[in-house]
């Protein structure tokens, strides 16, 4: 059986031509329907996909084991290609077929159930989200001051913990995770709540995630992949960032630094840019522009936070 130049379709030209304006009737029904039951919709959809899938599957069937005869012509090409809908038709939107597995997936981005596309829970929950192009933070800038505001109860808390300014800790966050925009994902898709890059190392006792990240291995950046730690909240994420700094021999001066500015009750860019030295040189980050690049948050941060004062 031969493939029409004209459309791509096996078979006869016109009998391709009925069958896609068959195919969008109804589509354009289906999408008058969801307004009323999205619910319905989506399985309508996704039978409908699933439909389309087992004819093209049937077709490329056709063209392999049927050889072409001296009876083929127009009139059989269409009724073959009619057929082929027709049991495309009633193979589709079984239980447990391919419809079934579509008409979930399109639940989930609907907003409509649970699942690896989440609808909601971000580490930038803001309804104007900043751009998913990498931009210089201009203040005041929706994004950035909605990632602050959303964050700043966890980090208060963490701050009594461990006398760290809670403004030093979410630019930190803002820093690993883009201002929200490039936090850390399970497998799923779902959020690990891992604002800090906290990687699992063999004490860790709770749930992990592996994903492809960037170090810096002789100063050259590289892709690997790590494990980090992952929590059920960013709340929780707070906690065990500040837990590590205080639990943590190897960042003790660079907490002292911070704890000194919080008595002293200065937030100045000198100040900013002694904590992020510190951390550096503890090796929290193998990144060599780390602390430059998160004294430049916190300074943003501390804009931010005088500015919605």
């Amino acid at each position: 059986m031969s493939v029409s130049p004209l459309n791509g379709r096996s078979g006869n030209p016109l009998g391709a031509n009925n069958s896609l304006v068959a195919e969008g009737r109804e589509l354009v029904a289906l999408k008058a329907q969801a307004g009323a039951d999205p619910k319905a919709a989506a399985r309508g959809v996704a039978k409908q996909f699933e439909s389309i899938f087992m004819n093209e599957i049937m077709k490329g069937m056709r063209a392999t084991t049927q050889a072409s005869g001296m009876l083929d012509n127009a009139s059989t090409a269409m009724g073959t290609e009619m057929l082929d809908q027709q049991f495309a038709n009633q193979l589709s939107g079984r239980p447990g077929g391919l419809s079934d597995a579509i008409m979930k997936q399109l639940e989930r981005q609907m907003g409509m159930s649970p699942g690896p596309i989440p609808a909601t829970g971000s580490a930038n929950n803001t309804p104007a989200p900043l751009s998913a192009t990498p931009t210089a933070t201009r203040i005041p800038q929706a994004g950035a001051a909605g990632f602050v505001q959303q964050h700043s109860a966890a980090a208060s808390q963490a701050e009594a913990a461990t006398g760290v300014p809670a403004a030093f800790m979410v630019s930190q966050a803002a820093l690993e995770t883009g201002w929200g925009r490039k936090e850390i994902r399970n497998a799923d898709g779902t959020p690990s709540h891992n604002l800090f890059g906290i990687k699992a190392g063999a004490n860790w006792k709770g749930p992990t995630t592996d994903v492809t990240t960037t170090e810096y291995l002789g100063g050259k950046a590289q892709k690997v992949v790590a494990r980090f730690r992952a929590y059920n909240s960013y709340a929780e994420s707070f906690a065990d960032y500040a837990k590590l700094m205080k639990d943590s021999p190897r960042y003790r001066n660079a907490v002292a630094q911070a704890q000194a500015v919080n008595a002293a009750g200065t937030r100045t860019a000198s100040a900013a840019t002694g904590f992020a030295v510190g951390l550096q040189k503890a090796g929290y980050a193998t990144d060599p522009a780390y602390a430059d690049k998160l004294s430049r948050v916190i300074n943003t941060t501390l804009r931010l936070q005088r500015l919605v004062a």
